[in-house]
């Protein structure tokens, strides 16, 4: 019996570590420390928290709660980044998920390998873009739905985001 009780708390425990966890990446500071990370390899400066881009983002994420649908804010002033997942997504991982597209960017031809996607990713490191603010909702068919707007938008044809 008292094995038991050991073997519950050490899970009770490592189970709310990981739940920790995972709220931890979801911090104003957590979104900002994953895009600057993949600016400064490219030598891009860091962007910052901005309240107001992040009250865009929380009022269009909580249009998503219901279908979780990644589809794009319509008549927006910002650049926009979206992710979702069936279950939980920390908003590091979204970053992660965009910064991936990386090898699939060509900064000599300005352009994204055929049939890949890299606009993501070339939004996260856009030079001009300095402010982001983001938001994160669970939705209703228990997924998860997360979009970071970005200050001034980038991604213009013919531009490169270094």
């Amino acid at each position: 019996m008292v094995m038991f009780k050991i073997s519950l708390a050490i899970l009770c425990i490592t189970s709310l570590s990981l739940i920790t966890m995972i709220r931890a990446q979801d911090a104003p500071s957590d979104y900002v420390q994953a895009h600057n990370a993949a600016r400064a390899a490219v030598g891009v400066g860091p962007v910052t928290w901005d309240d107001k881009v992040a009250a865009f983002a929380r009022n269009y994420a909580s249009q998503r709660a219901g279908d979780c649908m990644l589809v794009h804010s319509t008549n927006r002033p910002y650049g926009e980044n979206l992710a979702m997942s069936t279950g939980d997504f920390s908003g590091v991982q979204a970053v992660k998920l965009w910064v991936d597209e990386k090898p699939f960017y060509n900064y000599g031809s300005n352009s994204c390998a055929a049939g890949k996607v890299c606009g993501h990713y070339t939004q996260v490191v856009w030079r001009n873009s300095v402010r982001i603010g983001c938001a994160k909702v669970r939705c209703s068919n228990g997924g998860t739905f997360i979009g970071c707007n970005y200050d001034p938008p980038g991604n213009f044809v013919g531009q490169r985001p270094y």
